[in-house]
């Protein structure tokens, strides 16, 4: 096991480093407002087995333990994993919090780009959510890039280019990190009202992600849980029409675009 420290993030591999034979791209899933990005990269993770690189600790994430499904407990980190296949390759990264202050937000972009940077990423992907505070039958995909030449093929793939606003947190930092690094940056965004765990809001922007990199993957998963978002999102309006649940002021409003991840 190699472990290194760089200011107050530890990185531990869980082996040397893989020969990619092509340059990966880099698609980062960290958790906020409807585990939009977190839920789609989750789920490349498990369909294309992606072997496990190395975790991220550090003093920025909450001070509390994670219980995995197997029963251990495990300090907060981000994790990521390798896979390819083919002309393809990916790193994905994964994560069970932000850090919570804005220096080390920028630390562990610096970070997780130094170890993209080993392998020659040129491309970075940052999955999140589009807040609009109102449920949705077929959520949109919005998003930005660092460049405009992407910003022109947006709308042939489906993609509702984001003209104001800003995206908070470590899915709008890295990729502004990138680009001062010469690497292209792109945050796609799935449509959600931010109350609830979005798999729908996920499948659209996972649908719209592989469509970009040509890598097919089995959804099957993902769409159960997308019917589990929504039979809560039914179980919510039920009772909301009843009068049994008080809706947040923001969905007895109209949908507003803020245009900002949480």
């Amino acid at each position: 096991m190699i472990v290194s420290a760089a200011h107050e993030f530890k990185l531990v591999y869980s082996k040397e480093l893989p020969e990619l034979k092509s340059v990966p791209f880099l698609v980062c899933g960290f958790p906020g407002s409807g585990f939009v990005g977190k839920l789609a990269v989750d789920h490349l993770i498990q369909e294309l087995k992606a072997r496990h690189l190395a975790d991220i600790y550090s003093s920025a994430f909450p001070p509390q333990v994670m219980i995995r499904p197997d029963g251990t407990a495990d300090l907060m980190k981000n994790s990521i994993y390798w896979w390819e296949e083919g002309n393809s390759s990916m790193l994905l990264l994964t994560g069970d919090s932000q850090p919570s202050l804005p220096d080390s937000e920028y630390l562990l972009s610096e970070k997780i780009l130094d170890l993209a940077g080993r392998f020659g990423t040129q491309q970075v992907f940052t999955l999140a959510a589009y807040i609009t505070g109102v449920f949705v039958e077929k959520p949109r995909v919005f998003g930005t890039a660092t460049d405009v030449e992407t910003i022109k093929t947006f709308e042939e793939r489906g993609i509702s280019v984001m003209d104001g606003g800003s995206i908070t947190g470590m899915n709008g930092l890295i990729i502004g990190a990138a680009k001062l690094r010469g690497m292209k940056g792109m945050c796609l965004l799935g449509e959600t009202s931010g109350y609830v765990v979005d798999a729908k809001a996920s499948r659209s922007v996972l649908e719209v992600l592989l469509g970009m990199i040509n890598v097919k993957v089995d959804m099957t998963n993902l769409d159960k849980r997308a019917k589990d978002t929504e039979m809560l999102i039914q179980t919510i309006e039920q009772q909301m029409a009843s009068g049994r649940g008080k809706p947040p002021l923001e969905v007895q409003q109209k949908p507003r675009d803020t245009g900002y991840i949480s």
